[in-house]
């Protein structure tokens, strides 16, 4: 147990006494270099300096990542539920059809709730796929953590019908636009 490093690896045939003496003398070069004042350059401590830096960089982007991901993914569990808690499900016989992303898409809908899409005063959203009807204000809830959820949101309309010349004319209810 007494035999040094070098001793074992040149009885086990793993190195050559011509490597050994290399390696003394680069020891002892080094030795007298640093003993004189001379800088010495450690190159493996650079190269390990380097790596760990460079680690350290791929590991700070990829928690960086991983952030995003979980963040987004919690973005998108508060639409669902503010989406699930607010919903409007009641629907009627009236077709509703409305642009999705350049598909028209259809909601059968009671008339009330229609009327309100069109004033403005709920809006449609769309949460993987799945379509929708909330109150404006809840709409605006869900914009403000994603712009791209909100399908439909038409401005409100106030009921005031100034200087209407056809104010006075019915419109019959059988009129589907």
């Amino acid at each position: 147990m007494g035999n040094s490093l070098q001793d074992q690896l040149f009885k086990a045939g793993l190195a050559s006494k011509k490597q050994s003496v290399r390696a003394k003398k680069a020891k002892n070069t080094k030795e007298k270099q640093q003993r004189k004042g001379v800088d010495v350059v450690d190159e493996a401590g650079d190269l390990v300096k380097s790596a760990d830096e460079q680690k350290r960089a791929k590991d700070q982007q990829l928690n960086q990542q991983i952030n995003a991901a979980a963040q987004s993914k919690a973005i998108k569990a508060q639409i669902i539920e503010l989406v699930s808690l607010n919903q409007i499900t009641e629907r009627g016989e009236i077709e509703f059809r409305y642009n999705d992303q350049g598909k028209i898409k259809t909601l059968m809908l009671q008339n009330e709730t229609r009327e309100l899409i069109i004033k403005g005063k709920l809006n449609i959203v769309s949460i993987d796929q799945h379509h929708s009807v909330v109150p404006r204000a809840v709409a605006a809830k869900i914009a403000e953590r994603d712009e791209q959820a909100i399908v439909v949101a038409n401005d409100a309309v106030t009921d005031e019908h100034e200087d209407d010349e056809y104010a006075d004319y019915k419109v019959p209810d059988d009129l589907m636009w």
